[in-house]
């Protein structure tokens, strides 16, 4: 039996959702960002604001596919409170998305930290879309 191959999407959404105790303070959030490929070398200014979205949307996303692994004990403000992050990342559709890319979805804002997270929602929204979500186990 073979294991079947993980998409980028997957693989980016799995990454941050098991990141654990290596994303834990605002240098992690960089570090994980940089090393993804979801923000450019650099300083980036991350604020304990910024943090606190980027934990609360990992929470939610691990939650579903937790819910989605047969578990019960999901809670739902922490869905919830991960759905208000999410409302709030802009996103756009590509005509012509990078073959190296997660989503056809690209992020439609300014600032760094949100555009990664955004990055993080349009590969979450792809495998939403292609129903590989169902499949991805914590």
């Amino acid at each position: 039996m073979t294991t079947p191959t993980l998409s980028a999407a997957a693989r980016l959404v799995l990454d941050f959702v098991t990141s654990g105790e290596a994303l834990s303070d605002r240098a992690d959030l960089a570090r994980f960002l940089r090393e993804h490929r979801l923000a450019t070398e650099g300083a980036i200014p991350i604020t304990l604001s910024d943090l606190d979205e980027a934990l609360t949307l990992r929470a939610a996303m691990r939650a579903v596919l937790i819910r989605g692994e047969g578990n019960t004990g999901d809670n739902p403000d922490v869905m919830a409170r991960g759905q208000r992050v999410l409302d709030g990342l802009r996103v756009t559709v590509r005509l012509l998305p990078d073959a190296d890319t997660a989503s056809p979805l690209a992020p439609a804002v300014v600032d760094e930290v949100r555009r990664g997270l955004a990055r993080i929602a349009g590969a979450w929204a792809a495998l939403v879309a292609t129903g590989e979500l169902r499949d991805l186990r914590v």
